[in-house]
């Protein structure tokens, strides 16, 4: 297939998806709002335990982490939508490859978490002082975070059987990811096994490298977007493996 071909296939997906998010804002809508909503009753309590500062720096770092893995299910469902409608069964039959297919799903969805992220770092920003003295540190971060997102998402869409089975994937998933992470609670008041278990989430390396980012630790940081821009090698290669048979053919999910 040309590069001409491929790149028609993908701007026809790509408006297909579109169209689908906007068809249904409300997902979207709760993502972009609960979490200003949870940043602003929340930072209180960190204020009073952390101080100002470190205060404003935890309640804008895990609002940011948790929320984001809970927009999960914006990735998931675009998948899961098209499984249910048959859509999947229809492509079989087209010259469509499933990197295609992940890649038309994920720019939307792309867009969708980076604009969420964005959101909740400018009004901590704006309502609360959050100081970003490395901004392209910081959105080095959020890219590769938003990456694993999108291999996260992607993998949960094409295991799920059902709406049902999806949504308790990104809430217990989603929570326990953030938590186990330190993206609520710092590490350092949580029980021991906690902090070494946390470095297997990736809730944690987004944490991690989002407060290197806002210190300006290079070194940390980069480390950080390594380590997420692996795990999303490796969720968006399974994901793409599920969806292929053994001809490397679109497969019925």
């Amino acid at each position: 297939m040309s590069p001409h071909e491929s790149a028609a296939h993908l701007g026809v997906l790509v408006r297909h998806n579109l169209l689908l998010m906007v068809r249904e804002p409300g997902p979207l809508v709760s993502r972009m709002v609960l979490p200003l909503a949870f940043m602003t009753l929340l930072r209180p309590l960190y204020l009073a335990a952390q101080g100002r500062t470190a205060g404003t720096e935890q309640a804008v770092v895990g609002t940011l982490v948790t929320f984001s893995l809970l927009a999960l299910s914006i990735s998931g469902s675009a998948i899961l939508t098209e499984r249910l409608g048959r859509t999947w069964d229809r492509l079989r039959g087209t010259p469509l490859h499933p990197v295609e297919m992940l890649v038309g799903k994920a720019i939307p969805v792309f867009a969708a978490l980076l604009a969420q992220q964005l959101l909740i770092i400018g009004y901590g920003m704006v309502a609360f002082g959050l100081s970003v003295p490395h901004p392209f540190l910081l959105l080095g971060v959020l890219l590769s975070w938003s990456c694993t997102l999108l291999g996260l998402g992607a993998l949960v869409g094409v295991l799920v059987r059902s709406m049902g089975e999806l949504s308790a994937a990104y809430d217990i998933g989603g929570m326990l990811l953030s938590s186990v992470g330190g993206a609520l609670v710092p590490l350092s008041v949580l029980p021991a096994w906690v902090a070494d278990a946390a470095p297997a989430s990736p809730g944690y390396w987004a944490a991690r490298g989002l407060r290197a980012a806002l210190d300006g630790e290079a070194h940390t940081a980069v480390e950080a977007c390594g380590t997420l821009l692996g795990v999303a090698l490796v969720c968006g290669a399974l994901a793409s493996v599920r969806l292929q048979g053994r001809s490397s053919r679109l497969v019925a999910l």
